[in-house]
C-alpha cells in the first residue's frame, strides 16, 4: 500500500500542476517530496494517529489526497471514539483549507478542495464502518468460542453425571449379584456335597475364580466411571495378552466346552493393543459358542505373519436339547469387538458358515 501511494503521488505531481506550498517548486522535487510523505504510510498501522497527523502537514505542503486519504481511513479503523475522530476530521479540515490558502494556481480552486475533502471525510467513515464490522466479527467469533466451549463444559458435565449414574447402578446391581455368585460358590466348595463330589468343588472352584476375576475387572471399570476416583479406585490388576490363551482354553474345557486352540507364530511378542484384542476375541467366541451352541466343539487359530495376525473361532452347532434357556444377551459384544479391532486398523467379521458359526478377524502390525 505505501509503495503504490508513493508511486501514485509522484505520478500526479507530474500530470497535475504544483500546489501547496510548494507551488513554485520544480516538479522533480514536488514529486520526491509527494512519495516521501507517502512512504511514511509504511508505519500507520503501528502509530496511525501520528502519521496521520504528518500527512496533514505534508498535504499543506506538497498538496498529497491520496496519502491524507488512505491515512484517514487507518484512522477511522484503528478508533472508536467519536470525539477522537471528530478531532481528525477537523484537522484534515484545516489542513485542506490551509492548502487551499496556501496555493494560488487554478489546480487549488474551491471546487477541488471539496472534492479532496470530501474523498477524506469518506475514507474516514469508511475506515470506521470497517473497524466497527471487524470488531463485531471479533465479538460475535469470540462469543461463538465462548458457547462452544460452555456447551462443551456442559456436555462433559453431563458425562461426568452419566458415567456416575453407571457406575452406581453397576456396583448397586451386577457387583452384587457377581459377589453373591462368589460366595455361593465358595459355600459349595466346601459344602458336603462337594467333599463327596470332586467334580462338583472342580466346578464351584471355576465359578469363584471366574467371578473374583470379574469383581477385580468391575472394580477396574468402576474406577473409570466414576469422576474424582482416578486416585482412589482399585488397584490396577494386569491386562489379559495372547500369554494367557492356552489358560483361557483350559478354563473353557474345565466348564465343559470342547475348544481346541492352534497357534502359528508367537503372538506374545506383538504390540500389547494386539495381544489384547487377541485375547478378547479368543474369549467373545468362546463365551457365544458356550452360550448359543452349548456342547458344540470350537476350533481357535491364531496365525501371525508379516503383515498381520489372523485370528478364527468356528463352532458347530449345539448337540443339546431344544428350549435349553439361554444366559441373557444384550448383543454388544461382536460390536465391541469390531470396533476395537477397527481402532487398530484391522477387519472382522462374524455369521454363519454352513451349519457353523465362524468370526474372523485380521489384525495389521505396523511396518
Amino acid at each position: 500500500m505505501a509503495g503504490a501511494a508513493m508511486a501514485l503521488s509522484a505520478a500526479v505531481s507530474w500530470v497535475k500542476g504544483p500546489n501547496g506550498l510548494l507551488e513554485t517548486a520544480p516538479t522533480p522535487i514536488l514529486a520526491t517530496v509527494s512519495a516521501g510523505v507517502a512512504a511514511l504510510l509504511w508505519w500507520r498501522r503501528r502509530w496511525p494517529g501520528a502519521v496521520a497527523v504528518a500527512i496533514m502537514v505534508g498535504y499543506v505542503v506538497a498538496f498529497t489526497p491520496l496519502s491524507l486519504s488512505v491515512a484517514m481511513y487507518t484512522v477511522g479503523t484503528a478508533y472508536r471514539r467519536v470525539r477522537t475522530l471528530v478531532v481528525f476530521a477537523a484537522g484534515a479540515f484545516v489542513a485542506d483549507l490551509a492548502g487551499l490558502v496556501a496555493g494560488s494556481s487554478p489546480a487549488s480552486g474551491l471546487r477541488d478542495s471539496f472534492y479532496v475533502l470530501a474523498l477524506i471525510m469518506g475514507m474516514l467513515v469508511v475506515g470506521y464502518g470497517v473497524g466497527v464490522r471487524h470488531d463485531l466479527a471479533t465479538e460475535a467469533k469470540a462469543k461463538a468460542e465462548g458457547l462452544e466451549r460452555e456447551q462443551h463444559l456442559l456436555t462433559q458435565h453431563a458425562q461426568a453425571e452419566e458415567r456416575a449414574r453407571i457406575a452406581r447402578e453397576m456396583h448397586d446391581v451386577v457387583a452384587h449379584r457377581v459377589g453373591n455368585i462368589v460366595l455361593s460358590a465358595g459355600a459349595l466348595k466346601v459344602s458336603p456335597v462337594a467333599r463327596e463330589a470332586p467334580q462338583v468343588a472342580k466346578a464351584a472352584e471355576q465359578i469363584r475364580e471366574d467371578g473374583h476375576h470379574a469383581l477385580e475387572e468391575l472394580r477396574e471399570i468402576l474406577g473409570v466411571l466414576t469422576p474424582g476416583r482416578a486416585a482412589v479406585r482399585a488397584p490396577y490388576f494386569p491386562q489379559p495378552d495372547a500369554s494367557q490363551l492356552a489358560s483361557l482354553v483350559e478354563q473353557a474345557r474345565g466348564r465343559g466346552q470342547s475348544a481346541r486352540l492352534e497357534v502359528n507364530g508367537h503372538p506374545e511378542a506383538l504390540p500389547p493393543a494386539v495381544q489384547r484384542a487377541i485375547y478378547r476375541i479368543v474369549q467373545e467366541a468362546l463365551t457365544n459358542a458356550a452360550k448359543h451352541a452349548p456342547g458344540a466343539a470350537v476350533d481357535l487359530n491364531v496365525d501371525c505373519r508379516l503383515e498381520g495376525v489372523h485370528v478364527g473361532a468356528t463352532n458347530g452347532p449345539s448337540d443339546r436339547e431344544a428350549g435349553l434357556e439361554l444366559p441373557p444377551s444384550g448383543g454388544y459384544g461382536l460390536a465391541g469387538l469390531t470396533e476395537r479391532v477397527e481402532l487398530l486398523g484391522g477387519t472382522l467379521t462374524a455369521g454363519p458358515h454352513g451349519d457353523s458359526f465362524r468370526v474372523s478377524a485380521f489384525l495389521p502390525l505396523p511396518s
